[in-house]
């Protein structure tokens, strides 16, 4: 898949909540006013073939903050050691110039379904392959990631650079795709952005030939996940599909699904294995 694709999926990805709308947590979210600028050439981010979809997400930040005229890049990255072992990792530290503020950016890139079996709201999101959910996210970033900012091994790193995390406001950058079941795709409410939810869900049997046997398919493999399903070109028809999805779901892997209708229709959508 093209960069360009890849960075314009990016940049179109909705934030999961506005303002302090999640346990307090302020959201960070693209300057929409921004969102037009010139996108990157190849040789402007670089990452290997393999890279990991995170990794990607990470690049694709780093080269929005870098071109944006309204923030100022300060540092990315910087591990934080106590007795040589690392505690964790600061992800960007940016200065508003509108604002004149500087900022702490925690960036999360996090793909959801919706199982309403679970009791509580918070932990019916939850990865395709129940391997994480939302709510183990948010504790982490509200017990660890966001708290790192104040340890001492934290401070005293950060005075080196003459920044004070007294002065450092925090912000989370939690861009999201979700997935509810096919049934309540067009009723769903949620007290997240509902412009995240971009797809629906179907367990193995609903993926059958008498619903589906009439489009067109591919199946993106993890990296490609956040991309808009518009810029690809490549479809294969339901009986090839099939035969990849049934191996995806012995091997306990939920496959996300590109599908198209006509020439400019697309859905998305995850069969699971469980």
């Amino acid at each position: 898949m093209p960069l360009k694709e890849q960075y314009l999926s990016f940049l179109k990805t909705p934030v999961l909540w506005n303002n302090n709308g999640v346990f307090g947590i302020r959201s960070f979210h693209l300057d929409h006013n921004e969102l037009d600028m010139s996108v990157p050439e190849p040789s402007e981010i670089t990452f290997s073939e393999n890279e990991v979809l995170g990794k990607r997400i990470e690049h694709f930040f780093n080269y929005y903050i870098k071109t944006s005229e309204r923030y100022l890049l300060l540092l990315k990255n910087l591990q934080i050691f106590s007795d040589q072992i690392t505690i964790g990792e600061l992800d960007f530290i940016v200065q508003d110039l509108v604002k004149n503020k500087v900022i702490h950016i925690e960036l999360v890139f996090k793909f959801y379904i919706y199982d309403p079996t679970f009791n509580d709201e918070m932990d019916r999101w939850i990865g395709p392959n129940r391997k994480d959910t939302f709510r183990q996210k948010i504790d982490k970033l509200r017990q660890k990631q966001l708290p790192l900012l104040f340890k001492k091994e934290t401070i005293a790193s950060l005075k080196e650079l003459k920044l004070d995390p007294q002065d450092i406001d925090q912000s989370v950058c939690f861009m999201a795709h979700l997935f509810v079941p096919k049934s309540m795709i067009e009723t769903f409410s949620t007290s997240f952005n509902l412009n995240c939810i971009i797809g629906y869900w179907i367990k193995d049997k609903e993926f059958s030939e008498t619903t589906y046997g009439a489009h067109l398919f591919y199946i993106p493999q993890k990296k490609e996940w956040m991309v808009d399903p518009k810029y690809h070109s490549e479809w294969y028809s339901f009986t090839t599909t099939q035969k990849c999805v049934t191996e995806a779901l012995q091997q306990k892997r939920s496959p996300l699904l590109w599908m198209k209708s006509g020439d400019q229709e697309f859905q998305r959508f995850f069969v699971v294995w469980w």
